[in-house]
């Protein structure tokens, strides 16, 4: 069932869909990991739930808001799991009105596909991560890529640096790991 779900929104909008198949569990534990240190969880792209499942194996008891853009994709992670909100929508809407109410120590875990998403999509998502994560020193995002490379750019004055922690080599594709969170003085 999730599988032909994520299949049809794969082959209609693969623009925001952006993957070949749902994260593999190597790559949902890997990301699962980097959300450590941790008071809550903001899961962005929820998609089929098996990063969502990793994120609730290892962080049984911190609150989670599980965000998905795609109908059909939300409601079948309604109720799967204890202590988690499902919420159907944009994620930079929601990060923006969740924003005030969450404590400096929320890690945004995220399967957005950041390279494909249609412009004006993508840089109001990027303009809302990096303005979360730079509201509190202890924000971080955690970000999955399929390139070599940055999931986004950040201009030179950011006080944000990204850090690739980990190459997941058993997932379709291969999949980096990467932290984002401000930088530390020298």
């Amino acid at each position: 069932m999730k599988s032909a779900a994520f299949l049809m929104l794969a082959l209609g909008r693969p623009a925001h869909i952006g993957a070949l198949a749902p994260s593999s569990r190597r790559l949902a534990d890997a990301m699962a990991h980097e959300a450590g240190r941790a008071r809550c969880m903001i899961e962005l792209g929820a998609g089929t739930g098996a990063i969502t499942a990793a994120l609730r194996e290892r962080h049984p008891h911190l609150p989670m808001l599980a965000v998905e853009l795609q109908p059909a994709l939300a409601d079948a992670l309604q109720g799967r799991w204890d202590g988690v909100e499902v919420r159907c929508g944009a994620a930079h809407h929601i990060l923006r009105h969740e924003a005030p109410r969450l404590p400096g120590e929320t890690v945004v875990v995220s399967s957005l596909p950041l390279r494909s998403l249609p412009a004006p999509l993508r840089t109001s998502t990027i303009d809302a991560l990096c303005s979360f994560v730079g509201a509190h020193p202890a924000r971080r995002l955690v970000q999955y890529t399929y390139q070599p490379r940055a999931p986004f750019s950040l201009p030179g004055s950011s006080p944000l640096r990204w850090q690739r922690r980990q190459r997941v080599w058993r997932n379709l594709p291969p999949a980096d790991v990467w932290v984002l969170e401000r930088a530390t003085a020298s």
